[in-house]
């Protein structure tokens, strides 16, 4: 994978790492990138700024002003200007600001207007690293999508050995490619993905729905798009904010996602079925609030549409289903007979026995089954690894 006239972005710290911030701008120099340089002031103290714009052909930048000019460089044009964001190193304070919003410096002020994607390097002594404060700020991160290229563990400046230490220019660069070999690889591919619960109504006032929070079908189509999709989604009613780049379409009931997904189906190349539809709705619903009675009231239910085999009897052989199966019994024996009841190709199992799993949590647990009989399980994550699990078992699928 050629860096070739990618843009990269270097933020440099106050660490003794600083030192490996030449070594990998020279070699992201020999991969013909081009690179920038942001430093804070501390980072002044450990490396030269002379030394980082010879590296770099262009002028490491620390000041919001360019000399007493009343010209700025604009942290803006620096944050669109990159194709990918580095911070290496990144030192506990650092990483601390990014954590809370914190905006005291050019370098601060580029990550806050950064839209592209951010690798982030750690780089401090053993102790640091494992204090509680550190590691929460990391989890912050991780959670807004940061991507954390963990630090290795050896001698440390203090004499000290353990983990702490900055991963080295090589390990860096070669994520780096790995990322943008990632990034274009559904470029042209068509995804839609249904998320979150349905709403079905009683009355003008109460429906019937369930607990999912639609967390993890949005960090799946945050996931496609970030590798180039044309991403749509059908979502139910959900607290989450909508995710940029991808085409939003707003749904409540079953019968209102059965409608969006056929719209979009056709020209679909892979089709994730992530969404919590209810599986049943009042029979007749009550136009004016059913009243609170002493005696019991009984509602007279009847199926939804199934989406996922409406749309699977369909189905081309240039499609991808992928679909999921959230069980309390017989698993995998229930996972695997919906996937040939509902002509999916790919089915991700939860299970609610499994703590951490499930709706409502920022983790899930899952296990991928496909109709070529393969079957690879994981460890609780983030949803957010977890959705990048999916995508890359869907690749893998799509290779054959």
């Amino acid at each position: 994978m050629s860096l070739e006239n990618k843009n990269i972005l270097i933020g440099v710290t106050g660490s003794i790492a600083a030192y490996k911030s030449a070594w990998l701008i020279r070699l992201f120099i020999k991969e013909k990138a081009n690179v920038k340089v942001v430093m804070t002031p501390a980072a002044h103290q450990f490396i030269s700024p002379l030394t980082l714009a010879t590296l770099s052909k262009n002028e490491a930048l620390t000041d919001f002003e360019k000399g007493n000019s009343s010209v700025w460089n604009s942290h803006v044009d620096l944050a669109l200007w990159a194709d990918l964001m580095i911070i290496a190193p990144a030192s506990a304070n650092t990483i601390a600001k990014m954590a809370t919003g914190l905006c005291d410096n050019l370098l601060l002020a580029t990550y806050l207007s950064a839209r592209t994607h951010v690798m982030v390097a750690p780089a401090m002594d053993l102790d640091m690293w494992l204090h509680s404060s550190t590691q929460n700020n990391i989890n912050i991160l991780q959670k807004n999508r940061n991507e954390i290229i963990e630090p290795s563990t050896g001698e440390l400046a203090s004499g000290l050995e353990g983990k702490g230490r900055m991963a080295e220019p090589d390990e860096i660069l070669e994520k780096v490619k790995t990322f943008f070999k990632k990034k274009n690889r559904f470029s042209g591919k068509k995804v839609l993905i249904s998320a979150g619960p349905t709403q079905e109504d009683i009355d003008p006032v109460r429906y019937i729905s369930n607990h999912s929070s639609g967390k993890m079908g949005y960090e799946i189509a945050r996931k496609f798009e970030a590798e180039g999709a044309e991403v749509n989604l059908v979502s139910g009613p959900t607290a989450l904010v909508g995710v940029s780049g991808v085409n939003m379409i707003d749904v409540r009931s079953a019968s209102e996602m059965l409608k969006a997904m056929q719209d979009y189906h056709e020209k679909a190349d892979i089709v994730v079925f992530s969404a919590a539809v209810a599986d049943y709705r009042p029979k007749e619903i009550s136009r004016i609030k059913i009243k609170k009675k002493d005696s019991e009231l009984a509602l007279e239910l009847e199926k939804t549409e199934d989406i996922a085999a409406i749309l699977g009897k369909v189905k081309t052989d240039k499609q991808i289903h992928v679909g999921f199966a959230l069980e309390t019994n017989d698993e995998e024996f229930n996972a695997k007979s919906k996937l040939e009841r509902k002509n999916f190709d790919l089915i991700i199992l939860n299970s609610l026995q499994d703590k951490g799993a499930g709706f409502r949590y920022d983790t899930n647990k899952i296990t991928i089954f496909d109709r070529k009989n393969n079957k690879k399980e994981f460890e609780l994550k983030s949803k957010s690894e977890v959705a990048a699990d999916i995508i890359e078992a869907v690749y893998g699928f799509l290779l054959g």
